[in-house]
């Protein structure tokens, strides 16, 4: 074999290593950011329901004033929540949500003392769209998890672990409710 064609075979095995090395570190990166983007997700659903939250409460409030501690709780709660969505990990979230859930049970759970309230057009509007809420919260939830079960898998197997220092990327904790939250809360009219 001629020192020319070594040379060729040479080269081509290096552009080959290098264009994969490219595509590996690429395709983590890809998809540390769908990790990424898919936790921003959740983010944006929990601050909609906080964002709803003081509708319920001040509609709750007209009737039921007297139960200020309640609603104490549920603007501590929606601090706790914008907090974790601004710097939280995972589990910072997760238990910030898990603490704005049982102060909207004890909303809910005032209101199931006010027959008016109950039956009001307002408030029964902010019940579908803290429903609707939840819904997309747990479609949010799982989309994280999905995107988290993909980059794990890779960040874990040959050949894409190899690379998994060079992209700066790790493996991601799953989305998990804390123990008895794992639903909404639920106040039964």
């Amino acid at each position: 074999m001629s020192s020319t064609v070594v040379v060729v075979v040479v080269v081509v095995v290096l552009v080959a290593l290098a264009g994969f090395g490219v595509t590996a570190f690429n395709l983590l990166r890809r998809l540390d950011v769908k990790a990424r983007e898919a936790l921003g997700g959740i983010d944006v659903q929990l601050t909609r329901r906080a964002e709803l939250v003081p509708n319920l409460v001040n509609t709750v409030k007209g009737y039921a004033a007297h139960e200020q501690k309640i609603f104490e709780e549920v603007t501590a709660a929606r601090t706790g929540v914008t907090r974790a969505a601004e710097a939280g990990t995972v589990q910072d979230r997760a238990q910030a949500q898990a603490r704005l859930d049982r102060a909207i049970g004890g909303v809910l759970a005032v209101a199931e003392n006010y027959p008016d309230l109950k039956a009001s057009a307002n408030f029964l509007q902010l019940q579908d769209q803290l429903a609707d809420t939840e819904n997309q919260l747990a479609f949010a939830r799982q989309y994280y998890n999905d995107a988290a079960a993909e980059l794990n898998q890779r960040v874990v197997t040959v050949p894409w672990l190899l690379f998994t220092g060079l992209a700066g990327v790790g493996q991601r904790p799953f989305y998990q409710a804390l123990q008895g939250q794992q639903g909404p809360p639920q106040v039964q009219f």
